[in-house]
């Protein structure tokens, strides 16, 4: 194997490694978001990202790259949270084809809950994950000792 292809190996290996490391996370806090919350991780991820804000909302683009969802999937998500009475759409005022997502007093009260679920299982998916030999220099990363 040549220079180039052991360059690519590793490449390939590094993303194996994170995305064995994500799905073990994924996996540990969607079962406890929905079992303890009735959130998915990705509705967790669009409150959290907009709780982040400055007056608490967002543009529909901006929230898609937050959740790292097409436009079409954002817009799914932000209207079944809606109806929940979670998030709030707003015309921007400054720009008619503009919409703003907002939270509602519903919205930060169940992410207030569900961010000790969230935080708790964080915490542990990364402690196990860093028993496992393949994850353990990645994990090293992301959860530095004395956190």
């Amino acid at each position: 194997m040549g220079i180039g292809n052991d360059a690519v190996e590793i490449r390939a290996q590094g993303w194996r490694r994170l995305a064995a490391l994500h799905g073990l996370i994924e996996t540990a806090l969607e079962k406890e978001l929905q079992t303890g919350h009735r959130l998915s991780v990705v509705e967790f991820t669009v409150l959290d990202a907009l709780s982040r804000q400055d007056g608490w909302h967002m543009r529909m683009q901006q929230l898609a790259r937050a959740a790292a969802l097409s436009s079409s999937a954002t817009t799914r998500l932000v209207t079944r949270l809606e109806d929940r009475g979670l998030l709030t759409r707003i015309l921007c005022a400054d720009d008619r084809r503009g919409i703003y997502t907002e939270l509602t007093p519903a919205g930060q009260e169940l992410l207030a809950a569900a961010r000790p679920t969230h935080d708790r299982v964080l915490e542990a998916s990364l402690s196990q994950a860093e028993k496992i030999p393949e994850l353990e220099s990645l994990v090293g990363a992301l959860h530095p000792k004395g956190d």
